[in-house]
């Protein structure tokens, strides 16, 4: 698929937004804001962190794409500043840096996904519109995902006719899951929101209840359809 078809796609889905890019590359902020121009979306661009923050803190946009590599204050600690600010408008963090450290440590602070450096513009585009579907979509009481409906008011989870009974863990565990769908989370992020300030709780805890969860509500455990494993990275959760 070409670039142009993918981005009048973005464009066809009414999901365009208003796109803050952070990126000090004058080549890639080019690139990022022709394709998200062409896509609909209104766009603006910072290239260094503090223009970016004030950019942020001024126009309130629908979702921010922010490089961690910056002049000034680098995306990591744009990132956290957003989110002490109380702003939950999706981040999608860009890197050359591939490591699993400068990964998990971004989505710690807050970024809702990432791209790695050298990336393809058609999977960029595809986040993007994930991201901003997933913000004006409001989560309703009851969820369907599969044969399972899962009534967070009542914390009840059927599949099909049947009640399947989870732990009140694994409960705490899926709506946490359905809440943040579409979202990479770390083990760590999970943990505290999950587990809290519970003691002598590690992050192999995670993958052991996500391991008993999976049993109760995938079509072919231990294959993940719903709950995806992103290796040295966490976990995320896919609804339809």
């Amino acid at each position: 698929m070409s670039v142009e078809s993918s981005a009048l796609n973005v464009a066809r889905s009414g999901n365009a937004g208003r796109i803050l890019i952070i990126e000090d590359d004058p080549t890639m902020q080019e690139i990022l804001r022709d394709n998200f121009e062409f896509s609909g979306a209104t766009v603006q661009v910072a290239a260094d962190g503090r223009t970016g923050l004030k950019a942020v803190l001024a126009w309130q946009p629908d979702l921010i794409l922010l490089d961690i590599m910056l002049p000034g204050i680098n995306g990591f600690d744009l990132c956290r500043r957003i989110r002490r600010e109380g702003l939950t408008t999706p981040i999608i963090m860009l890197t050359a840096k591939s490591q699993e450290s400068d990964i998990v440590l971004g989505l710690n602070l807050g970024a809702d996904d990432y791209v790695t450096k050298p990336f393809s513009i058609e999977v960029l585009l595809a986040r993007v519109t994930t991201c901003l579907r997933r913000r004006r979509q409001p989560l309703g009481a009851v969820v369907m995902f599969g044969e399972c409906q899962f009534d967070r008011t009542a914390l009840k989870l059927s599949r099909g006719s049947v009640e399947v009974i989870l732990t009140p863990k694994e409960l705490r565990l899926l709506d946490f899951f359905v809440r943040n769908a579409g979202r990479v989370l770390t083990r760590q992020t999970i943990l505290d929101g999950v587990w809290g300030d519970e003691v002598i709780v590690t992050e192999r805890s995670v993958d052991r209840c996500i391991k008993t969860l999976r049993t109760k509500i995938e079509p072919e455990p231990p294959q993940g359809r719903f709950i995806k494993t992103l290796r040295d990275v966490g976990y995320r959760f896919d609804l339809p």
